[in-house]
């Protein structure tokens, strides 16, 4: 963690967010020019997307001012700016998430620094595993709302010092998943010849993976997937006023008899590697239409 804590106290010492988010900003203007209008965010196994944008400026993430660095595998670290169908993009390649020991502050620092470099949308992805008995593994979800346990349970990205620059606290998100994008999704992935599933995307803490009891109890509250990431970059990107559309890629389906094998991160990132084909003509597609 790069933000000093002052003794007896959670609050950072040092610059605000908001300051220390304009640093970032300026090391980057002082590196390109390029505005982006899309930012993407890419989920376990799906960090390849970014090798598709032309002519890329890549910064690895220790590059950047209070910039947090990845720990997990799958997950490179590193923001790469540049054109994909035509539209100036930056794509967040290798998130960090609550359970490497980051704040959510930290974890949605990237969010801020993209929304302030220019992008106006942000599509987020993620690998998760399905709950709802009518999924496969290998389907593509469309998040249509989401349950966020941990903010629930204490743990949220706008708990803090109240800061204006950032946008207002008390947020509605009644609408955070645009539907005029899920709309326009849907719609892609019709003319694409992509089968896609819509649903609630359940956020736990992780790292584990959950119990039999656990999937059960997230299956009576409505969730249709489970994953861990996601729900906060998309609560900070909807109080910087940003459009928001979220995909999950289902790497597995949690329901009916307990599995006869354990399930792993590496099979979470082999299964999101078969699927990238699939995402990138979903997402090449919605971001051709954002022009």
């Amino acid at each position: 963690m790069t933000d000093a804590q002052a003794p007896g106290s959670s609050l950072p010492t040092g610059p605000s967010l908001g300051g220390r988010v304009r640093e970032a900003v300026a090391s980057l203007h002082a590196r390109n020019a390029l505005r982006p209008r899309v930012a993407l965010i890419l989920g376990s196994g799906l960090g390849d997307l970014a090798d598709e944008i032309a002519t890329p400026v890549v910064v690895p993430a220790p590059e950047i001012p209070h910039y947090p660095i990845s720990t997990v595998p799958g997950h490179a670290g590193r923001l790469v700016l540049g054109m994909l169908e035509g539209v100036p993009v930056v794509a967040v390649r290798g998130r960090v998430h609550f359970y490497e020991g980051y704040s959510l502050q930290q974890v949605t620092f990237p969010v801020r620094v993209v929304r302030r470099l220019g992008a106006e949308v942000l599509l987020v992805t993620n690998a998760a595993g399905g709950l709802n008995a009518s999924f496969s593994p290998g389907d593509l979800m469309l998040i249509r709302d989401h349950l966020n346990l941990p903010g629930m349970a204490g743990a949220h990205p706008l708990i803090g010092l109240d800061e204006s620059e950032l946008g207002p606290r008390f947020l509605d998100l009644g609408s955070a998943y645009d539907a005029e994008l899920r709309r326009t999704a849907h719609e892609v992935a019709q003319v694409a010849g992509l089968s896609l599933q819509e649903g609630v995307y359940a956020m736990v803490a992780g790292p584990t993976y959950e119990t039999r009891a656990e999937m059960r109890f997230l299956q009576r509250i409505g969730a249709d997937a489970v994953g861990m990431s996601t729900v906060p970059e998309v609560i900070v990107a909807r109080q910087e006023g940003m459009r928001v559309l979220a995909l999950s890629a289902i790497t597995n389906v949690a329901v009916g008899e307990p599995s006869v094998s354990e399930l792993g991160h590496a099979d979470v990132l082999a299964a999101a590697e078969r699927m990238r084909p699939r995402l990138s003509r979903l997402i090449r597609g919605l971001v051709a239409r954002l022009q």
